[in-house]
């Protein structure tokens, strides 16, 4: 009887391992799909990088609403060219444009500096790119253009850093704007929405079509296919024969 007693209870430990573990990954599959479809609330999977991604989903579990969030925005300038936007979220507070950077190593920069520095193997490897507070400047500037109402509404600048990065050395950071690793973009955010009064919209409506329309364009071949262009051109790639 005591071997029966002890092989029964071996049996139902077993048992109950293999159903926490099914439990386990029902759980897991489950947040997946949950995650997927916040997500496809307000993007979907076939645009941007799974950082941009990520930080959706991070909004949203946040409580800012999927309606406030726009992302991969194609915004059409004054001279037929256009600016491409990581994310916008209209706030109370006013525009918050954001500008998601995957990068690793450590990184340098200023915000007069038309490039900035990331650093690999302990500065031995140095890379250069643009100066993404200018960057996210012009993409305000594009933005501001589309509209007089928003002449009088407050933007907010931020630069998200993601990936196996460090912020080193960053100096001369202008007003209203944020430079952050992944981890601290929340923080940014509070201090935006929580520090500053709401802004004078007289037409909400307008400001939703402006970033819907901007977020529609992202799906315009002809439109990326001349941004895509336009960039070249700017950059001269095009014009390096090997």
């Amino acid at each position: 009887m005591n071997l029966d007693f002890s092989f029964n209870a071996e049996l139902l430990i077993i048992h109950i391992v293999i159903y926490s573990f099914i439990f386990f990954i029902f759980l897991k599959i489950r947040r997946k799909i949950i995650d997927k479809r916040l997500v496809e609330s307000v993007t979907s999977f076939d645009r941007g990088t799974e950082s941009e991604r990520g930080l959706i989903l991070g909004l949203i579990k946040k409580g800012f609403p999927a309606s406030s969030i726009f992302h991969d925005l194609y915004v059409k300038k004054s001279d037929g060219k256009f600016s491409q936007v990581d994310l916008v979220i209209a706030t109370k507070q006013g525009i918050i444009v954001v500008e998601v950077k995957s990068a690793s190593g450590w990184i340098y920069g200023s915000a007069n500096q038309t490039n900035w520095t990331k650093t690999l193997a302990y500065g031995k490897i140095k890379h250069r790119f643009y100066n993404p507070i200018k960057q996210n400047i012009n993409h305000i500037k594009a933005l501001k253009e589309t509209s007089k109402q928003f002449e009088n509404i407050p933007f907010f600048s931020v630069i998200a850093f993601f990936g196996d990065c460090e912020l080193k050395k960053i100096d001369y950071v202008p007003r209203d704007t944020y430079v952050t690793s992944a981890h601290r973009i929340f923080e940014a955010l509070d201090i935006i929405t929580k520090n500053n009064e709401p802004a004078p919209y007289y037409d909400k409506f307008e400001v939703i079509n402006i970033l819907k329309n901007a977020v529609q364009n992202g799906e315009n071949d002809m439109i990326i296919n001349k941004h895509k262009n336009d960039i070249e051109d700017m950059l001269g790639t095009n014009r390096i024969l090997k």
